[in-house]
């Protein structure tokens, strides 16, 4: 059993981001909830803790507060954030009101590197998000670091082990952040880099197995990274106890049903069942143009059509899906604690009584990224790997305003000329995401000599490491002209053609 990293979560949503990146320093990471006892962490062989941030304040009436007995388990700790704040209220130190909230990018000065700041820069740009502050000291613990607002933003107790830091080192926008994480893990608890994606594979093979004995399992598949992974673990775990179903819902990309049969038929010896229900689904949303309902009607409509498919698959105990942290991170609160809803997700939140059937997730406990590794591990060819993330809503959610047939038609040929620019042109490959989104506005534009009043779409091309932060990607001009050019040219009823610059936090990656 490798080393494990205790992450606990007092209900921020870079919870699980923390816990990525430990594990991209090969340490094994688990998530308890913020009131987890000490004993039970002695127990699982806990070699450190890191204290997550948080949207409460440590004076709020129901703030999330840690059985105090996690600082006398002689492990190291490090405070991130609300963390920082916890640990100055309950070991001695002040915290007060900020009067000013820190959010976005700042700037650290490292007064003294110490093992935290090994072999990194004295300064570094780094994410805040906080209102709190630090303006006492508690005993034991030196300040090593300030940012414009904190003078005490990196604090350090090296008798007891003990590091607090107001920033989020694990988000994208933090320079040297996973380096800050990795030093804590192995240059402060002396952790032993032992966690490989194969680890996983057999740890999650042994699990479904386990779980599933001699009963059949039906996985939805969409074609996509997640849900194919899914299946191929399922198939290595449980074998011909697996079928597949895939839904055409009438919102996928231009020819994706074809291209979904064919790639399956050719790569994997599986039960595949297709099922159109295109015009169930855009029946129930004409109409609708509010995201939220959007997404509860496909995902409702989504668990009739399964319904419907038991039937004729023949009895089942197990519904698989695809469904990753970061799904979930933005869906429900994991573990009990106490995160924000950002959106509902299609295939997060648990299936209707009725329909009597158990949910296995196998991959819910890792990002995008790790599901790639699992799927390269397993076997499973580039095209199917390293396709980009496809939302479970389908273009449902990237048509903003009510779902139009005529819109989506326009949506599906716009999107068609940028995914095969972006192979075109070697960029498909190097960024995390770029898709079109249909704007429910017009816009004036000529065609020959006349006057067009036509559609608008917006390309979305961004970069990430675990769809958790991101940012814009800077395409070439000539790339993007290109592609302008063409959707404006070659699609029927588009005048014009814009481009999202928008990072992730405060945007999301998809618009809806």
């Amino acid at each position: 059993m490798p080393q494990t990293i205790a992450v606990l979560d007092f209900g921020s949503q870079y919870t699980q981001v923390i816990a990525r990146r430990i594990r991209e320093c090969q340490v094994f990471s688990k998530i308890y909830h913020y009131s987890t006892p000490p004993e039970k962490l002695r127990d699982d062989g806990v070699i450190g803790i890191i204290l997550s941030g948080g949207p409460n304040s440590v004076f709020a009436p129901r703030a999330p507060m840690p059985d105090c007995g996690i600082f006398k388990l002689g492990v190291p700790v490090l405070g991130i954030c609300y963390g920082l704040h916890l640990m100055g209220h309950l070991l001695g130190g002040r915290v007060v009101k900020g009067r000013n909230r820190e959010y976005g990018h700042g700037r650290l000065h490292v007064s003294r590197r110490g093992p935290l700041f090994a072999g990194l820069p004295r300064r570094l740009r780094v994410w805040n998000s906080h209102g709190d502050k630090l303006t006492r000291v508690p005993p034991g613990f030196r300040p090593i670091g300030e940012t414009e607002n904190s003078p005490y933003a990196v604090l350090e107790d090296r008798a007891r082990h003990f590091y607090a830091i107001q920033f989020h080192p694990e988000v994208f926008h933090t320079e040297h952040g996973t380096d800050i994480i990795r030093n804590f893990l192995v240059g402060i608890c002396r952790a032993r880099q032992d966690w490989t994606t194969r680890d996983f594979i057999r740890q999650a093979t042994r699990e479904i197995r386990s779980a599933v004995g001699d009963s059949r399992v039906i996985l939805g598949l969409s074609g996509g990274v997640d849900s194919s992974v899914a299946a191929a673990l399922l198939h290595k775990a449980v074998g011909r106890q697996l079928t597949c179903v895939f839904v055409d819902n009438g919102l996928l990309r231009k020819g994706e049903r074809a291209a979904v049969e064919s790639l399956y038929r050719r790569h994997f010896r599986i039960d595949l069942r297709v099922v159109d229900a295109s015009v169930l689904f855009l029946r129930r949303l004409r109409g609708v143009d509010d995201p939220e309902r959007k997404r509860k009607i496909i995902g409702n409509t989504f668990i009739e059509v399964f319904e419907r498919s038991l039937k004729k698959v023949g009895h089942a105990d197990f519904l698989a899906q695809g469904t990753l942290y970061p799904d979930v991170i933005e869906s429900v609160a994991i573990g009990d604690n106490p995160a924000a809803l950002i959106k509902s997700h299609h295939n997060v939140g648990g299936l209707p009584a009725r329909m009597r059937l158990k949910l296995i997730e196998p991959l819910r406990e890792l990002f995008k990224d790790e599901v790639r590794e699992v799927g390269s591990a397993l076997g499973l060819p580039k095209e199917v790997v390293w396709r980009q993330p496809f939302p479970g809503p389908g273009l449902g959610v990237r048509v903003v305003g009510p779902i139009v047939p005529a819109h989506l038609e326009v949506l599906r040929s716009a999107d068609a000329i940028l995914q095969e620019e972006m192979v075109k042109s070697g960029w498909y490959y190097k960024v995390w995401q770029s898709f079109c989104v249909f704007l429910p506005v017009k816009s004036v534009g000529v065609v020959g000599d006349e006057r067009n009043y036509a559609h608008v779409i917006a390309i979305r091309v961004v970069e990430s490491i675990d769809a958790m932060t991101a940012d814009w990607t800077r395409l070439p001009y000539d790339l993007l002209q290109k592609i302008s050019g063409r959707i404006t040219n070659e699609v029927r009823g588009v005048s014009r053609v814009v481009f999202d610059v928008s990072s992730k936090p405060p945007a999301t990656i998809e618009w809806e």
